[in-house]
């Protein structure tokens, strides 16, 4: 059953709006931070990490952030053009601000850290005249992160970029993409999610970020609480996920269709969120079922975190299918459900 109807004749496929950051993972496994030595870059973010997904998945992507005026600006934006990503609306900031870095700590299979460093970070310069009506109409898809409400003016420019989504018959996604960072306090966070979550037609999450979502109307819910209440709103899709539990997709017609992780032995505890959603987005952009989105992008996940980087380490869909295949006749079908 079709869900979404997607606009059709347009230029790009998807449009993430948001966060390039630069990431430093330790080439030094399973030791403390202080401990590591060696460390390898990548551009990073959750959406940009989505939009080189969908680029490596065969999807026409574009991209509106700001970057740095400096070598590590040029760096993401010559990774964005090597993977086909129109850059013609990432915008360079002139004030000194800096690229957001996250130096990683792999502690164990089990376990990653994360040190931040976001002060006058780029990404969140972002301003409503940097978001063009014209290159929104473009799209068949605009993809929000939750990490550019934290602040404005990214915050402001973010919210343009649904208005005329919305105005244009954009589908729009948001990605709840929690980060401690920046924000003030559990009730700002609320507020903001809660704005957006209202005019999305997708919303992908955890548990714990719809927990704080709903914090200040309807603490308590359960996952099909929860998703209930977004149906209410406006979306047609809400998917929940609860990490080595798997995750559930609930649909406008009253279905929930669920679906575990593939088996893989993990290096690290991040990226997997991003894999997944760059593969369930491309497949519904693709037509298919709810439980084929879902196990595309379950398996996309397992690949990531079984990966020492993230945007590099995205897989084609020769490569995604490949994986499925090879984990099936490993372990037999995979424990999905619907209802």
């Amino acid at each position: 059953m079709k869900y979404i109807t997607f606009p059709s004749g347009r230029e790009l496929d998807a449009i993430p709006i948001g966060r390039i950051t630069i990431d430093f993972n330790p080439v030094d496994y399973f030791k403390p931070w202080p401990q590591c030595e060696t460390f390898k870059k990548y551009v990073g973010g959750s959406p940009a990490n989505i939009a080189v997904g969908m680029a490596r998945l065969g999807k026409k992507v574009g991209f509106i952030g700001r970057i740095s005026d400096d070598q590590m600006g040029d760096f993401c934006e010559s990774f964005f053009q090597q993977e086909g990503i129109d850059t013609s609306h990432i915008v360079r900031c002139t004030e000194g601000e800096s690229m957001g870095l996250a130096f990683t700590e792999i502690l164990s299979e089990q376990e990653s850290g994360l040190i931040m460093y976001r002060n006058q970070a780029a990404d969140l310069m972002l301003c409503p005249d940097d978001v063009e009506e014209e290159y929104i109409k473009k799209s068949r898809m605009l993809i929000v992160s939750g990490t550019a409400l934290s602040a404005g003016p990214s915050r402001e420019a973010v919210f343009k970029a649904i208005e005329l989504a919305r105005k244009h018959q954009v589908v729009v996604i948001f990605d709840v993409d929690y980060r401690a960072y920046t924000w003030k306090n559990k009730d700002e966070i609320s507020l903001y999610y809660t704005m957006a979550a209202r005019q999305a037609d997708i919303i992908m999450g955890s548990r714990e970020e719809y927990e704080l979502m709903d914090h200040l109307l309807c603490d308590g819910l359960d996952d099909a609480g929860t998703a209930d209440k977004w149906m209410r709103e406006n979306a047609r899709i809400v998917v929940i996920k609860h990490g080595k539990e798997g995750s559930t997709a609930y649909t406008a017609d009253g279905g929930a269709y669920s679906i575990r992780p593939f088996p893989v032995k993990a290096l690290k505890g991040f990226g997997g969120g991003d894999g997944y959603g760059s593969a369930f987005l491309s497949c519904l952009l693709d037509g298919y079922e709810i439980i084929d989105c879902l196990e595309h992008g379950s398996a996309s996940a397992s690949m990531l975190v079984a990966s020492h980087g993230c945007s590099p380490d995205m897989p084609s869909m020769e490569e995604l299918e490949e994986f499925i295949r090879k984990e099936k006749d490993t372990y037999g079908e995979m424990i999905a459900r619907c209802s």
